[in-house]
Parts: C-alpha cells; structure tokens; sequence
C-alpha cells in the first residue's frame, strides 16, 4: 500500500498522430489512424512498406542543430516530449535549481536506443573502415543517453537511468519512478519512454519475426486489435513523458495536479522470448499487483487502456487476464486500444498510453478502437469500436507487455487533493 501520494504535474507527447498531447489526443478522439506508407526510407523491397511514423518534426526547435546530427531519433523525440511535459509542470532549469536539483530525477528509457545510429555508423565503417566512425556513434546509440543529457540540460541531480524492456519501458519507467519517490530518493522524477522505431533495421527484424501486419494495400486499416483479420502490429515511433512527484512538493511548488499515478504493478511470465502465456497470467498478475498497490478494488475501475497491439496472441492473452482479474465487473468495463491509430510506439506506448488515462479522466471521454470490424470469438468485452464516447472516468488502468515476458500495468486516478 502507498505512503506518499504521487501526481501528475505535466505530460509531453511526440507521437505519429501529432507533436503535443493535445494534438494527439483530438485526433485520437476523431478516430484518425497515424499510419501511411514509409517516407523515411525506400521500403519497396520490404514485405511490409508502412508503418506509423512521426511527421514534420523539426529536432531543431528543442535543441541545438550540432545536437541534432549527433543525437539519434530517439533523443529528438525525448527531447521534444520533455520540453511539453515540463513546461506543463511549471519546471525549467532555474526551478530545478531553485527548488533543489538533488531532489528532482530522470528515468527515460528507450526499447531499442539508438538503431538508426547503429545502422549509419555500420554502413560508415563499412565503407571507410573504424577512422570513418563517428565518435558520437556509442553516445547516439545507447538507450540511456536521453535521460543522462536532460538530466544535464535541466539540471536533474537525483536518481537517473533509463529502463527497457521492450514495450514495457515507460510503463517500466512509471514503475520504477513511483517507487523511488516513496522510498524518498526523489520528489520529482520525469519519466517515460522514447523510441526512433522506424528505421531499416526494425522493420527488417520484425518483418522477419513475422510480427508486423502486411496489410500494405490497406495500411490505414492494419493495425486492428481485437478483430479476427487481425494479422500483427504497425511500427511505430515518438515519446511519451510524465512529471512524477509528492504531492507535498506539487503544492509546495504551487503546481497544478493533473491526476494521480494511484499505484503500479510487474510481473513476469517466465514462458517465452517472445509469445506471451496463452492464459494470460501473467498479464493479470501484473494487473493485480497493480490494483493491490493502489488499494482499490477491481470494481472501482472505470476503464482500461489495453496493450491491444493487433497480435493473435497478444490480444487474447490480455482478454484473459482482464477476464481473470476483473471477473463479471469485466463487461461493465470499457477497453480500448490506442495503437488502433499510433501504432505501436514500442517502448514508448506506455508512456503515450498513461497520458491518454490522463486525458480521458479529464475530459471524460474514450477514444475507439479504430478497425474494429469483426471481434474474434471469444475476445467480447466493451472495446470502444469504431466511435468514441463520453464516459465518466475516475480510476483507469494502462497495460504494457514486452518481449521477454515483461509486464507492467499502472492504475491512474482522478485526483482528490
């Protein structure tokens, strides 16, 4: 059970459906799918030539353009989505330090770093040898380098590292982030995932996983959770970032609360590399843990943001555990599925997906499951198909699940000062 209560101060988003939170949420809530066919590369040769990809973003406006060619994608979107979530929550470098940068912590993390660098600087020493490598190569590269530049530019003192486990990292982060500010490291600790995820080499290994939808003639309609045609997941990138702090500095800092991170949840299913447990236990453990550490009851959730990512398995391993966990209280639910129109962010979805928890709580309305023609047999909760609507929501619950059996769920909460 929690000690200290720990809130939403600020959110920042980057995602394939918008550059803020705000963008992203309206066309979220219009039902407007963020994939297309791949501009960033020639995907011609490629079993799959769509993905959903952030666009006209310019790393430019967040950074200097020597950290723009030195950075990898991942990083500019990081950059961008902490910029939003701290403005938001009232923080920049001077409030940091007048507040007390030994207090204040960073955990973002990324599910695979720096691909995209690992890709231009392999090509480099293959054409020129080790003197044509960058020496920003390992910097670019490794998934922690987000969170340790930030921590510098803002001034962030306290705990910093980065998470990943896959597409569970920021769910991770949140995890992890919610612990130390009750264990007293922290007051505030900024936190999330961010991902460059469409690039060669992704779509490449997860074309050859057979992971990914090749709906190539109808992309706009692949990523189709909890649907019978639906055939693997869409590719996707961006970042999604959370202000975490006490309560008691929020008010002390005369921030606006936005919700509360009520509690959160791990578990493990120890089965497979990448197939979840077809029983979806492990799913719900992770969800129970979750509902335990925030002390409420299952039947005090009013909704819950699904993993959903259009996988065969996937989406009925989840069913499963919702099922397992919230008994009959399961089809008085609603549920739906984000990545019906982001795509999937990777180890950023979780991140995306608390702040849709957030956005709904506030403006009391669920996004649809986009594609949602034909639910599969068995898979028969309240999905939100097709068409928003307007539903009070005061407890919700976010799920992210990663290759590797990593599990993580959130429970988020109006707040109640």
């Amino acid at each position: 059970m929690p000690g200290k209560k720990v809130v939403i101060t600020g959110m920042g988003a980057v995602t394939p459906l918008g550059l803020d939170v705000e963008s992203t949420w309206k066309a979220l809530c219009a039902g407007t799918s963020g994939v297309a066919p791949i501009t960033k590369f020639d995907a011609s040769a490629f079993p799959v030539r769509f993905a959903a990809e952030v666009k006209n973003f310019d790393p430019s406006l967040y950074m200097d353009r020597k950290l723009v060619r030195r950075f990898d994608g991942y990083m500019h979107f990081a950059y961008a989505a902490t910029a939003e979530a701290m403005k938001m929550a009232g923080l920049d470098r001077d409030a940091v330090t007048a507040y007390g940068p030994e207090r204040c912590g960073m955990i973002i993390g990324s599910g695979i770093g720096g691909m995209q660098s690992f890709f231009e600087e392999s090509e480099a020493y293959i054409r020129g040898g080790h003197k044509k490598v960058s020496p920003f190569f390992i910097p670019a590269m490794i998934p922690n380098m987000a969170s340790g530049m930030l921590a510098i530019d803002y001034n962030l003192q306290a705990v910093n590292f980065s998470v990943s486990t896959a597409c569970a990292t920021a769910t991770h982060s949140f995890f992890t982030a919610l612990r130390l500010i009750r264990a007293g490291d922290a007051d505030i600790i900024v936190c999330g995932g961010a991902e460059g995820g469409v690039n060669i080499m992704s779509l490449a290994g997860f074309a050859a996983e057979k992971a990914i939808s090749t709906r190539n003639d109808e992309p706009q309609k692949a990523s189709r959770p909890f649907d019978r045609d639906r055939d693997g997941f869409v590719l996707g990138e961006g970042a999604g970032i959370l202000v975490l702090e006490t309560e008691e500095s929020a008010k002390k800092r005369g921030a606006k609360i936005i919700a509360e991170l009520a509690g959160a949840g791990t578990s493990c299913d120890a089965y497979h590399m990448t197939a979840p447990r077809p029983d979806g236990q492990g799913a719900a453990m992770a969800i129970k843990n979750a509902l335990r550490d925030a002390g409420c009851t299952p039947e005090s959730v009013d909704y819950v943001n699904a993993h959903g990512t259009s996988t065969p398995l996937g989406d009925r391993g989840e069913v499963l555990a919702v099922k397992s966990v919230f008994g009959d209280h399961a089809r008085k639910l609603r549920m739906n599925s984000t990545k019906s129109m982001s795509g999937h962010l990777l180890g950023a979805a979780g991140g995306l997906e608390a702040i849709v928890c957030v956005k709904s709580i506030q403006d009391g309305y669920l996004h649809p499951t986009i594609n949602l023609d034909n639910p599969d047999e068995g898979l028969d909760l309240d999905f939100v198909a097709n068409s928003g609507v307007s539903c009070p929501v005061r407890t919700a619950v976010s799920n992210s699940f990663g290759f590797g059996g990593h599990n993580a769920s959130v429970v988020i909460r109006a707040y109640q000062g």
